[in-house]
């Protein structure tokens, strides 16, 4: 079984659809449903890691408080390990109030908590020494890691053979290129939003954007590019299309995260970057379909059969 280390950003998502305005003053609008889920760019990833059937380590920080042990015993009954999940007394876990619109786009309030007191120090190294590959999800929103220390967790990672995905948060902000330059080298897989990227480099056509990125050492670009599906290229290799899956727009909550997990898994498989971005775009509209980053995805099988039978939307 394929071994992953998923590092990052552990979050709890309280979630409501569909919400149509923000009642005034002290009113109350009545919506159809609210859920609490594991999420972030890493433990979100991991629970789809988990359905498709990896082995999953988690590496993170949560608070000593209950939204910390809703997300510790979540993960446990997805089999999922948790011994890499420090717990931080005096702050709370991270959290997100996120209201669903109904076209799915999902506005997010966020607490940093215990994100932004996870370190190095509190990094189990003999983990990702023995992994087949490393997740490391929530650049930008881990201020203890951002920078020179994740350079120096991915570069620990290629020392040890490991293979590197990286994902990200991206938020506005001018030393956001500076913050991840460290880290390019030793990342064989970039997987950010391709807005995400293009705000990182400042430029906007998309073969311009993947040129920038592989000219500073990334192995691989893989970028979500929302209903205009996925993008995947590496050095001296022609840019691969994936196209996006129909599905019912529930929620868009966590679709990223799972496409980053069942392209992990299609690579531990063997198969093509083309295969494997299918299966993460086919992951990706099987989330897109529930509410919660946790939706839509049973397991393995029910997801390859999704893939060879579901309609793809046109590419533009």
């Amino acid at each position: 079984m394929t071994k992953v280390v998923s590092l990052g950003i552990h979050i709890l998502d309280i979630l409501g659809r569909h919400v149509r305005r923000f009642p005034p003053g002290q009113d109350l609008d009545i919506i159809d449903e609210i859920r609490l889920t594991v999420a972030g760019t890493a433990a979100g990833t991991s629970v789809d890691l988990a359905k498709l059937g990896a082995e999953v380590h988690a590496m993170g920080a949560v608070g000593t408080d209950a939204p910390g042990q809703f997300i510790l015993d979540t993960m446990k009954r997805y089999g999922i390990h948790t011994e890499g999940i420090v717990r931080k007394a005096g702050v709370q876990t991270s959290c997100t109030i996120l209201p669903i619109r109904p076209n799915g786009e999902r506005p997010a309030i966020h607490v940093l908590g215990a994100n932004a007191q996870y370190h190095l120090d509190d990094i189990a190294w003999d983990l990702i020494a023995q992994a087949d590959y490393l997740h490391f999800g929530g650049t930008y929103l881990l201020p203890g890691l951002d920078g020179e220390p994740t350079g120096q967790i991915l570069k620990f990672a290629k020392e040890h053979g490991v293979i590197t995905t990286l994902d990200m948060i991206a938020i506005g902000r001018p030393d956001a290129l500076q913050l991840l330059a460290p880290a390019l080298p030793y990342i064989d897989y970039f997987m950010p939003g391709l807005d995400e990227a293009r705000s990182i480099c400042g430029l906007q056509a998309r073969k311009d954007v993947i040129k920038f990125f592989l000219d500073r050492g990334v192995g691989h670009t893989v970028f979500k590019m929302g209903a205009e599906g996925s993008s995947i290229a590496g050095r001296g290799a022609p840019e691969i299309r994936i196209p996006c899956f129909k599905s019912a727009v529930v929620d868009s909550t966590g679709c990223g995260d799972s496409y980053c997990a069942a392209f992990i898994v299609g690579l531990a498989h063997g198969w093509s970057l083309e295969k494997a971005g299918r299966f993460g775009a086919a992951a990706g509209a099987l989330v897109i379909s529930g509410l919660g980053s946790d939706a839509g995805i049973v397991d393995f099988e029910k997801t390859v059969a999704f893939m060879e039978t579901a309609e793809v939307v046109a590419m533009r």
